[in-house]
């Protein structure tokens, strides 16, 4: 069994490079890349701390509770893609820009 210091150590490397594209991205496709990554690797993190928790009480019926939550986490990232990407799309037509910078240009 992997020992869960390396998931962690794995998903904090994940969060942590996805909050940095975040940070000093200014395209909006790497960006909405981003957030989709640094969700993956909390996905990442409540897996292996659900399957830890699972591996402790092995008669009981605990441990799928993570793996529900990583599903339910999974549905919010492809509604959140799929709006992201539309207003990009919605956006570079009437701009022709995908910069995050002049996203300001909404508000008129």
């Amino acid at each position: 069994m992997i020992p869960i210091s390396y998931y962690l150590f794995l998903s904090l490397t994940l969060f942590s490079i996805g909050m940095i594209g975040v940070m000093t991205r200014r395209n909006i496709i790497i960006v909405l890349m981003c957030v989709e990554l640094m969700l993956n690797s909390v996905n990442l993190l409540l897996v292996a701390f659900s399957k830890m928790h699972q591996a402790k009480n092995i008669g009981t019926e605990a441990g799928i509770d993570g793996q529900m939550l990583v599903l339910f986490i999974m549905v919010v990232a492809a509604a959140e893609v799929a709006v992201g990407l539309s207003i990009m799309i919605l956006f570079y037509r009437k701009a022709y820009n995908v910069d995050v910078k002049s996203l300001n240009r909404l508000k008129h």
